[in-house]
Parts: C-alpha cells; structure tokens; sequence
C-alpha cells in the first residue's frame, strides 16, 4: 500500500491538499472520494482507508479551503473564499473527481460526504452527479429553517463588523452550544462526536481539529443548506442514482435522526428511489470512530462492493 500527499491547483489559483490510499501497479475496483467534515482534515480517514485498501478500493481526499494543510498553506483556517464559498468547495471536489479520473479511467468512483462533507456532496450530485456511480452520506442534517436565515443574518452582520475572515465565536456556540445536551456527564466539549474517549481525546490534540470558524464560513455554510435542501435543486438528482446513508441515532447535527428522516422523505418525495440507509443505536456524530466502528466499516463496504457489482455486470 502506499499513502502519498499532493497537491492541486484550482482555476482560482488556489493550491488544494490531497492524500491518496493507493497501491502502486494495482488496478482498483473502485474508488472512493472522501469529503471531510468542518473543522478536522483528510488524514483523519486513514484507518477507514486502509480498511478500504485491503478491499482494494482505493481512496482519495483532499482537505477543504479553510481546513488541513490546504488552510495551512493559504494561512487561514476555518475561512472557504472572498464570494461564493460554498458553491467553490464544491467545485473544487469537482476539480478533484477529473484528476481522478484522469489517473484511473473506466473506474467506478463513489463520493462519500461526512457532516459538513455531506453537505458539499449533496450539493456535488445536483451539479455533477454523472461524474459518480453513488453517494454515501454520513452524518448529514436537515434544513435548519429559521435557524439557518437568523444565523446567516448575525454571520452578515459579523462580517460587517469584523470582516468575514475573523473567528466568530457567537455563530459556533449557535451552531454547536447544544450539542452535548442529551449526552450524559459529558467531559469535555466535544463528547458529541463518540463515545469513544480515545477519538475524543485524539480530536482534542490536533491541531488541525475543533477550531473556531470565521463569520464568511458560517455566511458560506448557511448559504450552501438553503441550497440543497431547494426542490429545483434536488429535481437535478438523476432518481436512480444510487445512495447509501447512515447515522447514529444520537448524533445532534442530524437532530437525533430527525433531520436525517427529512432529507429521506425530501429525498423521495423527489422521486428519488435508489436510497438505502441504516441507523446506529446510542451512536453519535462520528460513527467512522464510534466504538462500533467495525460495523460501520463492513456496513460501507457491503453497499459499496453490491453497487461494484452492479457496475461490472455480475
């Protein structure tokens, strides 16, 4: 096996990192690319990568705007871009899937989106869906509704106030104040994620994790849900377009599976109907670190490897 870092450079001449899980003169049965989450980075994924590696399906990711080394290198994190943030990160997982694709043609690849991740593939499948065969979806959320317009009204009036690039420590306790509220005796403020202490601890002491997003990303991310929770924009979904998501039943960014069950039912009232998904008793955000995770990792694997299949005709 062999893991190795790059790097791309986007057409607004912005240098993207990206790690690939390959292995040299290998030809793959698929591949899946990987879209992180807010406020943590691709490397995280190494375990679930290898996992996938000894299946041989290769993976690719690549660290966000704002995130990672691709923060590091711009000296900004927790920040996408001057205009249009969301729609760009998007775009850059576009730029990602041609690269892709160019190394490894007549390969099936598979996007998978965790958390803020699965907002940006949502939004991937209603502009370029032909370019994959499915999409898993973890950890995602419902539309927020009023919550999302009032929070996109103070990110404005930060931006106004601070600049969009400055830390908004308002918007993050908005947007994650609650979440350790049904978790008992939490020890720290990010129980929320596992209920593995160790993942905890491990999220704690990076420092590429749990930092303090800027008003311009939370203006972007408010921006980006309105989106892709529009009907016009979900109607752009090819309906046969195979879907896999999962979640864990505590797990607060999906409202406890009830914003998961409105972008199901969203989903379907769409006509979209290639959707399989499972639930996860007592897990919580991250189930790819939850201490069932083994599950989670077979669970991927078994809808991966039926839609392989499918793919090659078996």
């Amino acid at each position: 096996m062999q893991t190795s870092s790059f790097w791309l450079k986007m057409d607004d001449h912005i240098d993207i990192h990206l790690r690939k899980w390959i292995v040299d003169g290998k030809q793959p049965r698929a591949i899946l690319q990987l879209s992180h989450g807010m406020a943590e980075h691709i490397e995280r994924y190494d375990d679930f990568a290898k996992f996938l590696i000894e299946k041989n399906i290769f993976v690719f990711g690549n660290d966000h705007r704002g995130h990672g080394k691709t923060g590091e290198k711009a000296k900004i994190h927790g920040f996408f871009a001057e205009e249009n943030g969301f729609e760009r990160v998007v775009d850059d997982l576009y730029s990602v899937n041609k690269h892709i694709h160019d190394e490894y043609p007549n390969t099936p690849i598979f996007l998978m989106g965790h958390s803020m991740g699965s907002f940006l593939a949502r939004r991937y499948i209603q502009k370029y869906s032909h370019t994959i065969n499915g999409l898993i979806i973890s950890g995602t959320g419902g539309n927020p509704g009023i919550a999302g317009k009032l929070g996109k009204r103070v990110a404005k009036w930060e931006i106004r106030r601070n600049g969009g690039k400055a830390p908004s420590t308002t918007l993050n306790r908005l947007a994650f104040g609650a979440f350790n509220k049904h978790i008992p005796s939490p020890k720290t403020e990010f129980d929320w994620l596992t209920s593995d202490p160790s993942e905890v601890d491990k999220y704690m002491n990076d420092p590429f994790c749990g930092f303090i997003c800027s008003s311009g990303y939370f203006y972007d991310l408010f921006t980006g849900l309105e989106i892709i929770h529009q009907n016009q924009n979900i109607q752009q979904i090819p309906k046969d377009l195979p879907i896999f998501m999962f979640s864990g039943d505590k797990d607060p960014v999906g409202g406890n599976l009830k914003g998961v069950r409105q972008v199901l039912e969203q989903y379907r009232q769409n006509g979209l109907e290639n959707i399989e998904y499972k639930f996860y008793k007592e897990g919580r955000h991250e189930m790819l670190n939850e201490i069932n995770k083994a599950e989670v990792y077979d669970a991927i694997y078994t809808w991966l490897n039926k839609q392989i299949e499918i793919e090659s005709g078996q």
